[in-house]
C-alpha cells in the first residue's frame, strides 16, 4: 500500500495512532495488517476528518485582497485576527462599521425611491427646466450618482462581512470613511428636498410595495441567511453576555420581522384565478411625446398607429380667439419662440394672434433635448417629420380623433387678463366642438369644472368627466360618467364602488409597466401614457399569483431559511466548543480546540511527528514523502 503524503502527514499527527498501530496495519508495505490495528487506524482516520472540519483555513491571497481594499492593508503582518472571546474590531471601527451600516440602509432607501419615480422623470426635469431655464436630464444624473454611492457602500459592507467570516479584526481606512460619510451626507440631503419638493412620490412608494414586496422579502431573508454565517462565528468566540445577547437579539428580531411581514402584505395582483378584468384602454398623453412632439399632429398619428383608445390634450385660446395646443403657459420648452420672437419668450402663449404661432416650429426642440432618450429610435422620415411640426390648432385635433373614431379628453386654460376672450373661452371652446368640427359629442369627455351646468345645457352629449374624489350622491348630481385621477389615488376599493355606479375611471400618467399591471389588477377601465407602445404589449400584469401561490411560496422561504440558519448555528457551535476533543476522551479548552487551529494545516502536525520518532530522528514538512516513509519502516524493523 502507498500512502500520499497527505495520508502520511494525517496518520502521524492523530491521536491514540502509534508506531505499532502503524506497523499492524500495513501489511503491504511492511506486514500484514490485523484486524484489531485496522479498526484502530480507521477510527485514527475518522478522528483525522472531524480535525479538519474544526480547522479554520487561511485564504491568504483572498484575505491579503478583503483587507487590502478594506483597510488598504496589503501586508500581512499589518492584519490581526480576532481572537477568542475579543470583539471583532475596537470601538472606533464599531461605530465605523455600524455608521457603514446605516449608510448602507439610507442608500437603499433612497435608491429605491427614485429608481420607483421612474414615471415622473420627465416631470421632474421639465420641473428644472423651468426654474434653470435650460435643459438637462438631471433625473438620470441623480439615479446615476444615486447608483454609484449605493454599490459603493455595499461594496466595502460585503468586504467586512468577508473579513469577519474570515474571523479577521476589522479596520476600514480613512478614505472610505470620509466616502461614508459623503454618502449618507448624499442620501439624507436628497431625500430632505426631494420629499419637500415631491412628496407624493411616496405615496408611488407604497403602491410599488404591493408588486415588489414578494421579491423583497425573498431576497431579504436570503441576505439574513447568508449573514447568519458570520454572526454565529463571532457569537460563539465572544465572552461577554451582554454583546452576545445583543447581537443575537438583534439579528431575531430582523430574522423574525422577515419572517412574519408577508402577513401584512395587500396587493390587488393577489387574486384567484379567472377574477382579473380587462386591461385597461391607452389614452395617449398629449399624443405620444416618447416617439413625436407633444400635443402635435405627428405625435396624436402615432397614438393612432399604436393601437390607443383616446387622445388628451391642453387647449390654451389665441388673442384673436383660435384654440390652439399648448400645455405650458409660455412657449419657449416646445417652440423656437427664442429665435422668431426673442423678446416675447416669457410673454403668456395665449397672447399670440394664431399668425404669429403659425410662424413657429413646434418639433426641432424634441430632437435636440431628446427628453424621453428615444429620439434614436426614429428613422430618417420621422426625423423629417418632426423638423416641419408646427403648432396644432383644437380643430385639427377633434377632426383627427373623428376620423379615426378616438375619445378626446382635455384641460381647458383660461386666457389671463385683458385677454379679448377671457370670459368668452368656455363658449369658444364649445363652438370649435360643434360647429368646427365632424366629432361626434359622445366622444367627447369633458372635463374643464368651470361652468359645467352652462356646458350641459348646450351639450348635452358631452361625457361630463371630473377630475377629483366626490361620493357617488354628488357625481351622479353633476351627471359624472367619468373620473380623471392622479394614478397615487389608486385604490381597488374605489374603483369598485364607483364602478357599481356606472362611473369609470382614468388614471394619469402611467407610463412604467409595473404601474400599469397595478392598475389593471385594481380594475381601471383607462390610463393616460406616455409609453403607449410599450404598454400596450404587455398581455398580463407583471405580478399575478394566486393567494395559495403567495402563501406556499413565502412559507417556504422562511422554512428554509430557518433551516439553513440552524444548521449554520449548531455547526459553529460544534465547532468552537472543539467536538473532536471531547470524542477523544479528553477536556475541550482551547488549546486542543479550534483556537488552537488558527495556524495552517502545514503546522498543526508538525510537533506531533517529531514526538513519535523515539530513536530521535525528525521529519520535516520540507522534506519528501519518501524519506517519511523509510522513517517509518525503520520504526517498524
Amino acid at each position: 500500500m502507498h500512502y500520499r503524503e497527505e495520508e502520511l502527514r494525517s496518520i502521524a499527527a492523530s491521536p491514540g495512532v502509534t508506531i505499532k498501530d502503524f506497523r499492524e496495519s500495513n501489511g503491504n508495505l511492511c506486514g500484514a495488517p490485523s484486524p484489531t490495528a485496522l479498526s484502530t487506524l480507521k477510527l485514527g482516520k475518522l478522528r483525522v476528518v472531524r480535525r479538519r472540519l474544526l480547522q479554520h483555513y487561511e485564504h491568504q491571497p483572498f484575505v491579503s485582497c478583503l483587507a487590502g481594499l478594506y483597510g488598504c492593508q496589503w501586508r500581512r503582518y499589518q492584519r490581526t485576527r480576532a481572537t477568542p472571546g475579543d470583539c471583532c474590531c475596537s470601538k472606533v471601527e464599531c461605530a465605523s462599521l455600524l455608521l457603514l451600516i446605516v449608510t448602507f440602509g439610507l442608500s437603499l432607501v433612497f435608491l429605491y425611491f427614485w429608481s420607483e419615480a421612474q414615471n415622473d422623470y420627465n416631470d421632474f426635469d421639465w420641473f428644472n427646466f423651468g426654474n434653470l431655464g435650460f435643459w438637462f436630464p438631471w433625473s438620470v444624473v441623480l439615479l446615476v450618482i444615486t447608483a454609484i454611492f449605493f454599490s459603493y457602500v455595499t461594496l466595502l459592507l460585503l468586504l467586512a462581512v468577508c473579513l469577519l467570516s474570515e474571523g479577521q479584526k476589522l479596520y476600514l481606512h480613512w478614505a472610505h470613511k470620509i466616502g461614508i460619510l459623503v454618502s449618507l451626507i448624499f442620501s439624507i440631503v436628497a431625500t430632505a428636498v426631494l420629499s419637500d419638493l415631491w412628496s407624493k412620490q411616496w405615496r408611488t412608494i407604497l403602491l410599488s410595495f404591493q408588486v415588489t414586496a414578494p421579491y423583497l422579502h425573498v431576497g431579504g431573508v436570503l441576505v439574513m441567511t447568508l449573514l447568519s454565517w458570520p454572526i454565529a462565528l463571532h457569537f460563539f468566540r465572544i465572552n461577554r453576555k451582554v454583546v452576545r445577547a445583543l447581537i443575537l437579539g438583534l439579528y431575531l428580531a430582523v430574522l423574525c420581522a422577515l419572517y412574519i411581514v408577508p402577513l401584512g402584505m395587500y396587493s390587488p395582483c393577489l387574486k384567484e384565478k379567472g377574477t382579473l378584468g380587462p386591461a385597461p384602454a391607452l389614452i395617449g398623453h398629449r399624443g405620444a411625446p416618447m416617439l413625436a412632439p407633444e400635443n402635435t399632429l405627428m405625435s396624436f398619428e402615432k397614438v393612432v398607429e399604436a393601437g390607443g383608445e383616446g387622445l388628451e390634450t391642453d387647449v390654451t385660446i389665441s388673442y384673436d380667439g383660435v384654440p390652439f395646443l399648448m400645455h405650458d403657459k409660455t412657449l419657449k420648452r416646445t417652440t423656437n419662440v427664442q429665435e422668431v420672437f426673442p423678446n416675447r419668450t416669457d410673454t403668456n402663449a395665449a397672447m399670440f394672434t394664431w399668425g404669429e404661432l403659425e410662424t413657429l416650429n413646434a418639433g426641432a426642440w424634441f430632437l435636440q433635448r431628446d427628453p424621453f432618450g428615444t429620439a434614436w429610435s426614429l428613422g430618417d422620415r420621422d426625423r423629417k417629420q418632426v423638423q416641419n411640426q408646427s403648432v396644432c390648432t383644437f380643430r385639427d385635433f377633434l377632426e383627427l380623433a373623428a376620423q379615426r373614431g378616438k375619445q378626446v379628453i382635455f384641460d381647458l386654460y383660461r386666457p389671463p387678463s385683458g385677454h379679448p376672450y377671457r370670459d368668452t373661452w368656455i363658449t369658444r371652446t364649445l363652438e370649435v366642438i360643434q360647429n368646427q368640427s365632424s366629432i361626434q359629442s359622445h366622444q367627447v369627455l369633458w372635463l374643464p369644472p368651470e361652468l359645467r351646468s352652462l356646458v350641459q345645457e348646450m351639450n348635452p352629449d358631452l361625457q361630463q368627466t371630473s377630475g377629483s374624489h366626490a361620493s357617488v350622491e354628488e357625481l351622479q348630481r353633476m351627471h359624472i360618467v367619468k373620473l380623471n385621477l392622479h394614478y397615487s389615488s389608486m385604490s381597488t376599493e374605489m374603483i369598485s364602488e364607483y364602478a357599481v355606479a356606472n362611473i369609470s375611471t382614468n388614471l394619469y400618467v402611467i407610463s412604467q409597466p409595473w404601474l400599469y399591471s397595478l392598475a389593471w389588477c385594481s380594475g381601471a377601465q383607462s390610463v393616460t401614457t406616455n409609453a403607449l407602445q410599450l404598454l400596450n404589449n404587455l398581455t398580463r400584469p407583471l405580478f399575478l399569483m394566486t393567494p395559495d401561490e403567495y402563501n406556499l411560496m413565502w412559507v417556504l422561504t422562511d422554512v428554509i431559511s430557518f433551516i439553513l440558519i440552524f444548521i449554520i448555528l449548531i455547526f459553529h457551535w460544534w465547532r468552537e466548543r472543539g467536538l473532536l476533543a471531547s470524542c477523544s476522551g479528553s477536556k475541550p479548552t482551547l488549546e486542543q480546540g479550534t483556537y488552537s487551529k488558527f495556524r495552517t494545516v502545514s503546522t498543526s502536525w508538525e510537533s506531533p511527528l517529531k514526538a513519535r520518532w523515539p530513536w530521535g530522528q525528525t521529519w520535516q514538512p520540507s522534506q519528501s514523502t519518501e524519506h517519511l516513509t523509510n522513517l517509518v519502516c525503520e520504526a517498524i524493523v
